[in-house]
């Protein structure tokens, strides 16, 4: 017992030492082969595979708390991503023919991925489910979900703009497909009813901050603006000046820039799911149940959210935001 006491000391001293990676998108994959590892036990092999586009920085701390914990549990850490459903189902049906040992994946487009999915737990691949998919994963007989509920947490963000003032907002999609960004604005809208939707591309941010423009040159009335990602918030925060626009802008997930605007006021607010915390459970979850047999959850969604940051606390967040991790 004293022996596993100083291991898990020494992960943790570890895991804080990591650098933060950049984000990869498309059908690239980065392969941990130099990680020598902490934990005593046997090498295993974890592919982790989301619909990361390139360029969104949230990947980068889902990605950061996934290393952590492949780094502390002595796991083969294989990242690989791809914004398109049918392409990351794929992704799934490769990590099963390698014969990997366990499978973390983002269902943010189910009706793409159940298939797959579903072949490789019946082919006895453990396979746990984070970020999206959390109407969806039970279905498909995956161990765990670790995230928040997006519809829960799209109503406490429309509660905090009626409580903050506003009277309409904009909602704005970056991604079309994805059932939780869908959640997020619905639920918004069964608590502040005023909030419409627009469709952007959020690989084309200029293209972005060009829409956020237009839309509030068009009606004045908006006078609050509800980003669904930390890079396009700190657009909107460009697009509310282009359109001379009082409108105010908050905002789901972080990132080290959207927690600087937010400590300099020129975001309210951010709905955080804590996207580190994600990447860490489901590899480490993977971990436990191939080394021990545990599952986590017992049955049901494991929640990371939503919390708020705002002024009261941004400053407590800065310095985890400096490390990457918030």
């Amino acid at each position: 017992m004293k022996r596993r006491f100083r291991i898990s000391l020494l992960a943790a001293g570890t895991a804080l030492a990591l650098a933060a990676c950049s984000s990869s998108g498309g059908k690239q994959e980065t392969t941990d082969t130099n990680n020598a590892g902490t934990a005593d036990t046997p090498r295993m092999t974890v592919a982790f595979i989301t619909h990361s586009g390139p360029g969104d920085t949230f990947w980068d701390l889902v990605r950061k708390g996934a290393e952590d914990a492949a780094k502390k549990d002595n796991v083969e850490l294989q990242y690989q991503a791809d914004p398109d459903g049918p392409g990351q189902a794929n992704l799934v049906q490769s990590a099963v023919d390698k014969k990997v040992d366990g499978i973390a994946v983002t269902l943010a487009k189910p009706d793409a991925m159940k298939a797959n999915v579903t072949k490789a737990v019946q082919a006895g691949v453990p396979v746990v489910a984070l970020n999206g998919g959390i109407d969806a994963w039970q279905a498909m007989g995956v161990q765990g979900y670790f995230g928040q509920d997006e519809r829960i947490a799209g109503r406490a963000a429309g509660q905090k703009l009626a409580a903050d003032g506003g009277k309409k907002a904009l909602c704005v999609i970056h991604e079309q497909g994805n059932v939780g960004l869908e959640a997020r604005c619905d639920g918004a809208k069964d608590t502040f009813p005023n909030i419409s939707k627009i469709y952007v591309t959020g690989t084309d941010m200029p293209g972005v901050q060009a829409a956020i423009t237009s839309k509030l040159q068009q009606d004045k009335a908006i006078d609050r603006v509800l980003a669904l990602g930390a890079p396009f918030a700190l657009a909107a925060v460009q697009s509310v000046k282009d359109a001379s626009s009082s409108a105010k802008v908050a905002t789901f997930d972080t990132n080290k820039e959207l927690v600087g605007a937010i400590k300099s006021g020129s975001v309210m607010w951010a709905v955080d799911q804590q996207p580190y915390l994600q990447g860490y459970l489901a590899v480490d979850s993977l971990w436990l149940y191939k080394t021990n047999g545990n599952t986590i959850g017992g049955g049901q969604a494991t929640l990371t959210g939503p919390a708020f940051i705002d002024s009261g606390n941004v400053a407590a967040i800065e310095q985890y935001a400096n490390n990457g991790k918030r």
